[in-house]
């Protein structure tokens, strides 16, 4: 697993909240349908449209359209809900899986939690008071960055390293059945 992992959450999360943005507009919409009620519209026509008609009724079709917008996001929401509900048990299988506690923390606080690095700093200047140099924005990202640099490193490492020795493994069984 690596930052990648992060990232989508991320923006999954953005994706959950426009849809429910999306969803409270066009509540807002079918509302404002129900609350006008019916419309009327004065119509030509009759002979040669000299004549005036008055038509009024509620607007069924729109009403349909925005009800079935509605139920269709709706249920979109409800599938990227336990979407995201699954990553976010990936990413916080991943975040456990680091062995530096600061920097579990401080993924902790920008990814699942969703602050801003500012708000990172100060929270880690609250769990850590008597560091002798506080967190800054700054260097609450910089740290986040080369940890995940060097965690990415490392990982590709490990992978690499077993993909070779099944290839190794693999090769010394081909010779022993040959």
């Amino acid at each position: 697993m690596d930052k990648s992992i992060l990232i989508q959450y991320t923006d999954m999360q953005a994706e959950v909240k426009e849809l429910r943005w999306l969803i409270t507009a066009t509540q807002a919409r079918l509302d404002k349908i129900k609350r006008e009620g019916p419309v009327s519209d004065v119509v030509s026509g009759g002979m040669g449209g000299t004549e005036h008609f008055k038509v009024s009724g509620f607007p069924t079709p729109r009403y349909t359209q925005e009800k079935n917008l509605l139920l269709a996001r709706q249920r979109r929401l409800e599938g990227k809900e336990i979407e995201l509900l699954d990553l976010q048990n990936q990413v916080e299988e991943y975040i456990e899986s680091i062995d530096k506690s600061e920097m579990r923390i401080m993924l902790r606080l920008y990814y699942i939690e969703g602050l801003t690095w500012r708000q990172v700093a100060d929270r880690m200047n609250r769990l850590y008071q008597k560091q002798r140099i506080p967190y800054t924005e700054d260097s609450c990202r910089m740290k986040n960055k080369r940890f995940l640099k060097t965690y990415n490193y490392y990982y590709l490492l490990i992978l690499t390293y077993t993909y070779k020795r099944r290839i190794i493994k693999s090769n010394k069984l081909r010779r022993e059945i040959v």
